[in-house]
């Protein structure tokens, strides 16, 4: 049985990869675009609920078209989904740099007191041609402060993580603007270079268990994931609190059976940062 969020196919359509997995009325070799907004939802269906999201200069693969909306596969991690057409671009420069802040802005011109065209998020892809006054270039046009950016990945997930504590709660969310239990773990890893599935069940079964809690290790309960920050402390984010949290492992995990939604299956761990390794 295929997982429908991994798998590039509509109905109608599927990549020619996938030929000798499932039967479609026509197969494509697909269209590489990009991400050309700060962040968009990947629906289950064409104006229909959201799975994830991805962020600007994602690397996407369009499989079908319909109206306004266009089915992607994005390259990161393979989910799919269905977004506004009008949200891609055909211009792909070489990403750089990658937003190494919360969130940050995007100025007409290097200078901070020109009214911003938009804000960015952790992780957003960027193709820097430049620097100039304490700016990056961008090569579609804009500046982002050079302090924002790095070529280079975080060697501590934990300590990504903390960076959104207050971030709101936002279900299938992947943005400084709204994240989910998910969504946290995989931008805290993913700025590490650290490869991550977009869902708990993913990560869960991506990463091997471990017997003794560390940071940076995901712990897991059904439909939900936490970060480690230590043998007694974890991040999340959590609709509990509506936001990205730390919380003592042993409350959360009483809370948590309280409330009908354990039990506490358990910690597993990814791999270190490998410095260089897959990044920007």
């Amino acid at each position: 049985m295929t997982d429908r969020r991994l798998t590039p196919a509509t109905e109608r359509v599927a990549l020619d990869s996938w030929r000798d997995r499932l039967q479609r009325p026509t197969y494509t070799p697909g269209r590489a675009a990009r991400l050309a907004v700060p962040v968009a939802d990947l629906c289950r269906a064409p104006d229909g609920a959201r799975d994830r999201q991805v962020n600007f200069g994602a690397d996407l693969l369009v499989i079908d078209e319909t109206g306004p909306w266009a089915f992607v596969q994005a390259q990161a991690d393979g989910y799919c989904g269905w977004l506004r057409a009008e949200a891609l671009t055909g211009e792909r420069p070489v990403i750089t740099h990658r937003v190494a802040t919360p969130a940050t802005h995007v100025y007409p011109e290097p200078n901070l007191k020109t009214r911003e065209l938009f804000g960015l998020s952790l992780g957003a892809g960027l193709a820097v041609t430049g620097f100039r006054d304490g700016f990056a270039a961008l090569a579609g046009g804009g500046w982002v402060p050079a302090q924002h950016v790095t070529d280079q990945p975080a060697r501590d997930p934990g300590a990504v993580a903390q960076s959104l504590l207050g971030t709101p709660y936002l279900w299938g969310g992947n943005s400084r603007w709204g994240i989910d239990c998910s969504g946290l773990a995989q931008a805290a890893l993913t700025a590490c270079a650290i490869a991550c599935p977009g869902d708990s069940d993913m990560q869960q079964a991506a990463f091997p268990a471990t017997d003794q809690i560390g940071r940076g290790d995901l712990l897991f309960w059904p439909g939900h994931v936490a970060m480690a920050l230590d043998a007694e402390r974890m991040i999340h984010a959590t609709a509990y609190s509506m936001s990205v949290i730390i919380e003592p492992i042993t409350d959360a995990i009483a809370r948590i059976d309280a409330a009908g939604q354990g039990p506490f299956r358990g910690a597993h761990r990814p791999p270190p940062p490998q410095p260089g390794a897959g990044f920007p």
